[in-house]
Formats: C-alpha cells, structure tokens, sequence
C-alpha cells in the first residue's frame, strides 16, 4: 500500500486506517499485544481513550516490524538480503529466490523485496504519525503516558527513516497522516533528513524514561534511544556527539554489561541487550535461527563466506561459538550461529536483538579515533577483543586503530541488519572492496533502487535513483 499517495475518494476515511489495521491485528495469538477493543470502537479516539490500547497501539507496530519488513529476521529481512548484497554470504538458494537477486547485485525498480522495505516502512512511520496526532488530541491520558508513548513513536519514525536513508539515498521524511501533505510529498536530501531524525531522537530520549516497561527490554527507554542515536551521530560524522552519547549508555552499569561468555550474549535475559524482539508467541524464539542454520550441506539459503572465516584471528572465540561448519560430501559451510534455537519449546529463550552494547563500544572507539583521543579508542576497542579471546589491538597511529575497529565491527556485528554493507558505505570503502569479491557490483549499486510502482503513483519521488 502507498502511504503517500491515498485515492481522493477515501480520503475522508484516512483517519480510520491506522485503528483499524491495528485492532483487526489484536485478535491474533501476538505476546505484544493482549488488548482487544469492542468492533464498535474502531476510531482513534477511541485508540486513546486509556493506557491499555493506547499501548497495545505502539506494540502493535513492534509486532509487524518484526514480522515484516526491514528488521524481520526471516530470509526478507536486511539481515540475510544485506548480507548477500555485501560479502557476508554465499547464496545456494534457487535462481527463482528473493535472496538472487541480492547476491547477484542485479536488483531492478520492480523488485518485490524492495517495494516491501519501502513500504512497510513507511507503513510503520505512518502508524508513529497517527500515534503522536492521537496523543496530541488526548485528554484521557496522564502527562507521563502520553511522554513514554510519543517517544516510542518518535523513536520508531526515526529508525524507519534512518533505514531508509541509507537504503534509498533521498527520500521524504514523513512527519503526517494529512492525505493534502502525503499525496504531494517530496525527497530530501539525507542531510536534511539526518536533521529531522536526529531532532526526533533527541526529543524522544526526553521523553523517555530510564527504566524499561518490562523486563524483556522488548520496549525502549531512554537508552534505546541514546544507542540509536549514537549510531546516527557517527554516521552523520558527528564525532564528538557519538562519542557523548554512548558514554551516557555504558555509563549505566546497572543496566547494561557485556556479557563474558559469548553463548549469553543473544539470550533474551542477556545483560548487553538494549532493545529486542519478543517472538510472536510463547515457545517460539527467532527466525534468525531458522533462517542461517542448516544441518547438511551444501546449505539451502546460505553461508558464511570462506572470505569472512579467514577474516578471523586464531583463538577468535566468535568462531567456536558464533559460528558452526557442517561438513558433507568432502566440504565444510559455515553458518551464523549466533541464535541457536531452531526449534518451539515450552518457553522462548532467544529473542531477536536489534541494539547492544558491543556496537557501542565500537561506535565510541571509531569516534574517539576520529577525534584523535587514541588511547580511549584503544579501551574501547580492546574491550570487545578481550571479550572475544583475543589479545589487546598492536594498531598505534590514527588510521590503524580505524581500520582495526571497522575490521572488529565486521567480525563483532555480522549477519546483523546489514551492519557490514552500511560501514563499507559510510567509509566509502564499499566498491574497492566489494568490486574484487562480486562479480555484479557497480559503483550505483551502493543505493537502491526506489520502486517504479512508487515513482509511477508520485512523480514527485523523481528522478531515479542513478544506475535504474
């Protein structure tokens, strides 16, 4: 569905779209969400009305990212689709899969998986627009309900957005349900679109409280907010704020450790977590797990590259315990093993992690680096080494302690959310690397491409992005 573009005679019913989708959604068997709201009050007053829909309103749209979209762990999520893009796997899945296209480099405008990213996306930033508004309008709500809930869904637009930036280049920064504003919407820049998002991130991480709603951490604090917001300052090159803002997280060492054995680190009560995915239901863990295991070979979907295993030290940990061979007809593949329940039970164990401690280590070590404070980058990265197994970094100059961090971060952080493709692309290493490994990258491939459906129903998203 295109969320910019509404068909003139449904307007008048723009305003009911979000609680609908919402409350249709409610009767399934989701953990997020355990409200129901009586047919005949499907409108967003309603919606606001009190504390209990007003959050299952916002968990709603937790349950559908996970599900769908950008952060899904399942094979069409960035994890596995960006993963192929880069050099993290090698792709055995049939010419027909969705995941081909990703590993040949050879994405068109009519890619399906590229119109779900868009569009999903910006169905979740519409439902954070709808959540605000509805607050705004709320007189049934205390002053600290609708803070937390408008923080959430300021944190949400921004992480929508942030991904998109980085996907699509130039894109429109969605801050309405209003039908006149969303049916002439234009592009920005992703300068001025990182000023919008950060603004939003810092807003919410006023907004926010420290403490989480639940233990789970499967909401975000203020904290959540303040690690995303690291990660948007240090791709913006914001060295110091970077740097600022991760000190405000590790500095809550009642909160947050990192986990000393590597098996605890991607456990749903580990200790690193910061901001997670609870499963869709009791029993069930992630689909990370179902996605990059496989017990025979060769593998059905992927491995890991023989590229990335020779990347690692001798005695790196994160092999032995974040990654298993398979061995079969005289070869081994290697899959990620970092999620290791491929299977339901009585009770989840493993939730899927979207944000952790471990990235802001080295988000604060690469920034300190930039800003010429060694010694401190030094720490930093020397901290996730240890944890690894491995002795203390010999970088010394500026530019080896860089290149040590953005080789740690592809051995801390991969088959994670494209963690890999982003950091070739910001340090504007991705075609010298990628070029001598993929046979289909081009230098426009660093972008996708915006769905021709999308440019087709709004020429104001012209011109195409360069290559498509």
């Amino acid at each position: 569905m295109n969320y910019f573009i509404i068909k003139k005679q449904k307007k008048t019913n723009v305003k009911f779209l979000l609680p609908l989708f919402i409350f249709i959604l409610f009767t399934c068997c989701d953990s997020f969400v355990d409200v129901d709201l009586p047919q005949s009050q499907l409108t967003k007053d309603a919606v606001f009305q009190s504390s209990a829909t007003a959050n299952a309103a916002v968990t709603d749209i937790y349950s559908r990212m996970r599900d769908q979209g950008i952060l899904t762990g399942t094979s069409l999520g960035l994890s596995n689709s960006l993963g192929n893009y880069a050099d993290e796997f090698q792709c055995y899945a049939l010419p027909t899969d969705s995941s081909m296209p990703f590993f040949t480099n050879s994405l068109l405008s009519s890619n399906s998986n590229i119109a779900n990213y868009w569009n999903t996306s910006y169905n979740y930033i519409y439902a954070s627009n709808a959540v605000i508004e509805g607050l705004e309008n709320s007189s049934h709500l205390n002053k600290a309900e609708k803070e937390g809930l408008k923080g959430e869904a300021l944190f949400i637009r921004a992480l929508m957005h942030f991904y998109l930036i980085n996907l699509f280049g130039s894109v429109p920064y969605v801050t309405s349900t209003d039908f006149t504003v969303n049916n002439t919407v234009k592009k920005n820049s992703p300068e001025f679109n990182y000023d919008l998002l950060l603004k939003d991130l810092e807003e919410a991480a006023v907004l926010l409280p420290q403490e989480y709603r639940n233990s789970e951490r499967t909401r975000p604090n203020k904290y959540g907010v303040l690690a995303l917001l690291a990660r948007a300052y240090l791709y913006n090159r914001n060295w110091e704020e970077a740097s600022n803002t991760v000190s405000a997280v590790l500095n809550q060492n009642s909160l947050y450790q990192l986990e000393s054995q590597l098996t605890n680190v991607f456990l749903k009560k580990s200790k690193e977590t910061i901001w997670q995915f609870q499963p869709l239901r009791i029993g069930k863990n992630t689909d990370e797990a179902a996605t990059f295991i496989f017990t025979s070979g060769p593998p059905p979907l992927v491995s890991l590259t023989a590229d990335f295993i020779d990347s690692l030290e001798t005695g790196d940990l994160r092999r032995t315990n974040w990654i298993k061979g398979i061995t079969g007809q005289g070869q081994t593949w290697y899959h990620a093993y970092k999620y290791r329940l491929n299977n339901a039970g009585t009770e989840s164990l493993e939730y899927s992690v979207v944000l952790r401690l471990a990235e802001q280590y080295l988000i604060r070590a690469e920034a300190r680096a930039q800003q010429g404070d060694l010694i401190g980058a030094k720490e930093d990265l020397n901290k996730i080494r240890s944890r690894a197994g491995l002795n203390n970094t010999s970088a010394i100059s500026k530019e080896q302690i860089l290149k040590a961090v953005a080789k740690e971060r592809r051995k801390e952080l991969f088959s994670e959310y494209g963690h890999r493709f982003f950091d070739l692309k910001r340090t504007g290493e991705i075609s010298n690397i990628l070029i001598l490994t993929k046979p289909g990258w081009n230098a426009y491939d660093v972008m996708f491409p915006i769905p021709q459906n999308e440019l087709n129903v709004n020429p104001n998203l012209l011109p195409q992005n360069e290559g498509y």
